[in-house]
């Protein structure tokens, strides 16, 4: 069985529910399961410490979880156009898979979510993209034969799957964003087992 690692962040829920769909999307490619995990926050105070096990959602991912992975998915909510800080800060402690080349030819992609059309979608996914490509790993984006990059009119980026959540964050994922999630999770799942064969 091949592993699918999705991995996020998220502070409002709109990029957990955008990783569920791309875990649903991994899964329905037969000998792959995806495994959703999430990072603990970054605190402001140097003191404060979190507890190992989340209140709720996935479990916080390990280093182990991330070599052991046949592909990884990674999402954030944007940030003035990049990662927020609890994932950059989670890859800043893979030196020793940097070091060992454990990741390197393992397919990748990456998924956001933000408040408005504008926010920037597709600058916070090519950013989330270079510490990936420091990896070795093989990113892959959507191609255009999901046809709902052509017609979407909310989220959705041939650079990955995004969402707009909206100023409140009530906007529910759109079907055009649905389906490329879907599409992102299969494509990723897929090119595991044709890199392992």
């Amino acid at each position: 069985m091949k592993t699918i690692l999705v991995l996020y962040y998220s502070r409002h829920g709109a990029t957990k529910d955008l990783a569920k769909l791309i875990a649903r999307g991994v899964e329905q490619v037969e000998g792959v399961e995806a495994v959703l995990r999430t990072v603990p926050e970054v605190s402001p105070v140097s003191e404060a410490t979190k507890s190992r096990v989340p209140d709720s959602g996935a479990p916080y991912v390990s280093l182990q979880e991330l070599v052991d992975a046949d592909g990884l998915i990674m999402g954030s909510p944007t940030r003035f156009g990049t990662m927020a800080s609890p994932l950059k800060y989670f890859l800043e402690q893979t030196s020793a898979a940097w070091v060992s080349g454990s990741l390197v030819g393992k397919p990748a992609a990456v998924f956001t979510s933000t408040s408005s059309l504008h926010g920037g979608q597709e600058a916070t996914l090519l950013s989330m993209m270079v510490p990936l490509l420091h990896h070795g790993m093989l990113v892959s984006g959507i191609p255009y034969t999901s046809s709902d990059l052509m017609t979407t009119e909310t989220g959705g980026t041939p650079y990955g799957a995004s969402h707009v959540a909206g100023i409140q964050n009530d906007q529910s994922v759109s079907d055009h964003e649905h389906r490329l999630c879907i599409a992102l999770g299969k494509r990723i799942a897929n090119l595991a087992v044709k890199l392992s064969a």
